[in-house]
């Protein structure tokens, strides 16, 4: 899993810029492959100036925003990126992309680095579904989770994201093989003849 973050100017795509890109590559177990990497990006002038009040606030409180003069372009911040993301994940379309809310990412990706969406496997793991489904379904396990930590700093979010997803895998899918093949069968069976879509 290429578990990525990102920190923008704001939410629209159509004139907002990414601004920091963290990445940590994971195994299937969530155990990290390194420690991961994380690189500012000095954004345009016309981004920096439709940043609105809010996300300002944010930015500067983590003390993103005093570090902004000093980034890479956003080009060079791509290869590096990509560079990193190959080195640990060889085969192109292999690697699903991992994190929270993580299609707003992939959207910035996609147009501030598309070579890097483009190696990457075209399904996501995104841990919000799970903190939603939890919300809904098991309010104690979403309202007893991992508190968050990151600030609103790119490789922070990342791990709060994998503290979370780890978190709910132990409460929500327990280790082992789960449930024989006879009581799967029978609750598939089950859901197709309960099924409010006949």
């Amino acid at each position: 899993m290429v578990w990525i973050d990102c920190e923008m100017t704001g939410l629209d795509l159509h004139v907002d810029e990414l601004i920091e890109v963290a990445v940590i590559v994971t195994d299937a177990e969530l155990n990290p492959l390194d420690s991961g990497i994380d690189l500012l990006i000095k954004p345009s002038a016309t981004a920096m100036n439709h940043m609105g009040e809010f996300v300002r606030e944010m930015h500067t409180k983590s003390g993103l925003l005093a570090k902004l003069d000093t980034g890479l372009s956003v080009e060079e911040a791509g290869r590096q990126v990509l560079d990193y993301v190959k080195r640990l994940v060889p085969e192109p379309g292999k690697a699903q992309l991992a994190g929270n809310s993580v299609h707003s990412d992939k959207a910035f990706l996609a147009k501030q680095m598309p070579e890097l969406i483009n190696w990457l496997h075209y399904r996501i793991i995104d841990v919000s579904t799970l903190k939603e489904l939890a919300m809904r379904w098991y309010p104690k396990v979403y309202g007893l989770a991992p508190e968050k930590t990151g600030n609103h700093r790119a490789l922070g979010d990342i791990i709060d994201s994998l503290n979370e997803l780890r978190y709910y895998r132990s409460v929500l899918l327990p280790a082992g093989e789960g449930p024989s093949t006879e009581e799967l069968q029978s609750a598939a069976a089950h859901i197709l003849q309960t099924s409010p879509f006949k």
